[in-house]
């Protein structure tokens, strides 16, 4: 339709939610759905899931969860059996070229869950954090032999890409070498030795697997760009990306870099983005301008003696979804939330031990509507406190909207360019008394611009557009 289109909200569309209007200006959103604006990103991803062997995991077919990083799997030390390296080849002196040299029994059963479940696997070749590696470090030195190391991690390939030692055809496509390599409880050895183990694992892999995404190290951030407080450790993290990125692009050293993978844990989404053009200005400085950007490990976090409380509450699928517009419209091309396994702490999608998902869930969920529909669109708001995406394909279109603010606001919403034959909006919403449920349907009507409902405080709403 070439004239705009706007949903003709009644003022008691939303008053059985927030029956108290708001002194103050309108938030306007605007979404031109003849925008094109690129694909919505598979940012609902996560680390790990639930332990179920082989069966599918209900909740991530629901939430269409794109990707799951396989890394911590199954609680401490990779749950003995999980995933890990030592896990899946306990006898280091063992030979990698006999399938009997391996243990796959848990990680196959655990891997075929996510597949049936719809879920990308990222697999992270490398050992679980050893937070009380003081004790005892156990699994965290560097491995003694680089090219043997590489060369076991070309079996665990074949066995789930190319059916080998009994294996599957799962096609997965991101390889990830070890995580955090600058933290103590990851990596006993120097900076050196890891950029060598990175150098020789990642130039094997891809001999041997041209069409693989190989990549690392899962750093842990970069604090010290945003943040005055920043320890010296922190800062060294800075150091770390730059010599590592100096050593993977020299002639003598180079290594293929498909990926580069990072973490941050904070309260404030907008850091998230800060942090991102960092790493993209970074890559591109150092000519990987075609290194995807993943940003593997995140969550809420910050002093409150409540956080982990929170992550499963509205602080936390709030921060979740205003995250997911933020990180749609950055240099971010995949994100993995940390994390998915209810026994964990910072796991913010279960509660446990009942298993019951969380308001930070049917964020994750209400996200993958957009997904789903595959065509971001163009999108705004007035007020930063409010953010807003937007997505279509040819016979629908979808507004994901967080309200990060303590108020309520009431929304101007205008909408154009919407696919032919739209004839309804149905409003979800998700607030500390709704759970991404329908609150009001309208008519789509052309022409003008109408004051529509109001947005709780600390809430998120998506509207759906539907020819229905």
């Amino acid at each position: 339709m070439d004239i705009p289109q706007v949903v003709a909200l009644s003022a008691v569309c939303l008053a059985m939610v927030c029956p108290l209007a708001v002194a103050q200006e309108p938030v306007k959103v605007s979404v031109d759905f003849g925008r094109e604006m690129g694909r919505v990103k598979p940012l609902h991803g996560v680390n790990n899931s639930p332990v179920q062997y082989g069966e599918p995991i209900t909740s991530f077919r629901e939430a269409g969860i794109p990707f799951a990083r396989l890394h911590d799997t199954a609680g401490a030390f990779g749950g003995t059996h999980f995933v890990d390296i030592p896990n899946v080849f306990p006898d280091f002196d063992a030979d990698p070229s006999d399938p009997a040299s391996y243990d796959f029994a848990f990680t196959d059963a655990y891997i075929k869950s996510l597949v049936n479940s719809g879920t990308e696997v990222f697999y992270r070749l490398g050992v679980t954090i050893e937070n009380h590696h003081g004790i005892k470090a156990y699994e965290i030195h560097p491995p003694k032999d680089y090219g043997k190391w590489a060369r076991i991690c070309e079996g665990i390939v074949r066995h789930y890409n190319e059916g080998w030692a009994d294996g599957f055809s799962y096609n997965i496509r991101y390889w990830e070498i070890w995580n955090e390599p600058e933290n103590p409880p990851m990596w006993t050895g120097t900076k050196e030795q890891y950029f060598e183990l990175y150098r020789v694992a990642a130039n094997h892999l891809k001999t041997c697997f041209p069409e693989l995404r190989v990549g690392g190290y899962a750093g842990c951030g970069f604090y010290a760009v945003t943040r005055d407080d920043a320890s010296d450790f922190q800062k060294t993290f800075i150091t770390w990306f730059d010599d590592f990125l100096a050593f993977v692009s020299a002639e003598a050293t180079s290594a293929p870099l498909d990926f580069y993978s990072w973490h941050l844990y904070t309260d404030d989404a907008t850091e998230i983005i800060r942090h991102a053009e960092y790493v993209r200005a970074r890559l591109d400085r150092f000519g990987f301008a075609r290194t995807e950007s993943i940003f593997n490990e995140w969550n809420r976090m910050n002093g409150s003696e409540d956080v982990f409380d929170e992550m499963r509450a509205m602080p936390g699928a709030v921060f979740v979804a205003t995250a997911f517009s933020l990180m749609q419209d950055s240099s971010i091309d995949k994100a993995m939330y940390y994390d998915a396994l209810p026994t964990r702490r910072y796991g913010g999608l279960y509660h446990f031990p009942s298993g019951k998902v969380t308001k930070t869930y049917y964020a994750f969920k209400m996200f993958n509507v957009l997904y789903g529909l595959g065509d971001a669109v163009g999108a705004t708001s007035s007020v930063d406190e409010v953010t807003v995406t937007a997505a279509r394909n040819e016979t629908k279109g979808a507004v994901f909207v967080a309200n990060r603010d303590d108020q309520e606001h009431t929304l101007q919403l205008a909408l154009s360019g919407l696919p032919e034959g739209i004839t309804t909006a149905t409003y979800f919403l998700l607030d500390a008394s709704h759970d991404m449920e329908s609150v009001g349907a309208e008519p789509v009507e052309a022409g003008g611009t109408v004051l529509k409902p109001t947005l709780p405080p600390s809430s998120v709403v998506l509207i759906e557009l539907t020819a229905e």
